[in-house]
């Protein structure tokens, strides 16, 4: 007996242990500071959770992102819901300037046509925006961009600084001019290849190469820093861009519970919280993960 439990108990100590593995999942995002924060939120979270993640933020801009997820060359990235508008070239619908009809459409859009799912997104509209200097408002009384049309049309000096996403998506510049009704020369615009905000109104403020306005973001961080001021949008021609972790529908189903982690955690996710996150980037100059990872401590989503 003393010969036949020892071997037991051998077989069972040399016996593999069963262990549970989730993942790999590989999250890429935007080239912007929001976008990487938003990844570095999600790749963090998940890590605490028990995932093994690829970090492949900073993955391009949007078109190479959204068609690395389709062809899945990545499995998730934080978008913006008011992006279904160019994506399923339903630009002139007004579904997209409402908060829940704006997610939900797309919502079953991107499933029906791609087996994409859209989780819950964050409450904060990070719509793009014109900002300009705060001086150069108040000497101009430029309130909205209205304002800003008969300014230019009637021959102000004006050089907007944007990535060439922004210049020439039909959902951002080209439906300003449009809607407010004027029109930028090419000596009027001056593209910055790095797609981010910081760097376009970082130029406005210094007035790099003549620039006095830029590219901006709702919830971007450095505004007030940098003395600049958004114009308002009050012909409401942009979308409502709530952010939300989009995920390919072949790993959704598989993790189910990716819906159970994150949306709680982008349910905090506010317009001051991302203007303050985004601000921590832009203006103090520390880096995404190190915000993201502090941020998530301060809510208990991570250890």
């Amino acid at each position: 007996m003393a010969i036949i439990l020892t071997l037991l108990i051998a077989a069972c100590s040399s016996a593999p242990v069963s262990t549970t593995t989730k993942g790999p999942i590989t999250v890429g995002s935007k080239v912007d500071t929001e976008g990487t924060l938003l990844a570095q939120i999600i790749i963090l979270t998940l890590r605490d959770k028990g995932f093994t993640v690829n970090d492949r933020s900073s993955t391009g801009q949007t078109p190479i992102v959204r068609s690395a997820l389709i062809n899945g060359e990545i499995d998730m990235y934080p978008e913006y819901t008011g992006n279904g508008a160019f994506f399923f070239s339903m630009t002139s619908s007004p579904v997209w300037q409402d908060f829940d009809a704006g997610y939900q459409k797309v919502k079953q859009l991107d499933k029906s046509a791609n087996n994409i799912i859209w989780l819950k997104p964050a409450p904060a509209n990070n719509t793009w925006a014109i900002a300009v200097p705060k001086t150069m408002a108040v000497s101009n009384n430029l309130k909205t961009m209205d304002d800003l049309a008969s300014y230019i049309d009637k021959g102000g000096v004006f050089k907007l600084a944007a990535s060439e996403e922004f210049l020439t998506s039909a959902v951002a510049l080209p439906a300003f001019e449009s809607a407010y009704g004027f029109s930028l020369r090419s000596d009027q615009q001056v593209v910055v290849s790095t797609g981010g905000t910081a760097t376009t109104e970082k130029a406005a403020a210094d007035g790099t190469s003549g620039v006095n306005a830029a590219m901006a973001f709702g919830t971007d961080g450095n505004l007030s820093a940098l003395g600049l001021v958004v114009l308002e949008d009050n012909r409401h021609v942009q979308p409502y861009y709530a952010p939300a972790p989009i995920v390919r529908g072949i790993v959704f189903d598989k993790y189910p519970e990716l819906e159970t982690i994150l949306d709680p955690v982008f349910a905090t996710l506010d317009l001051l919280t991302l203007q303050t996150l985004n601000a921590k980037i832009q203006v103090e100059g520390h880096d995404a993960a190190t915000v993201a990872r502090d941020y998530l401590k301060s809510k208990n989503f991570i250890k």
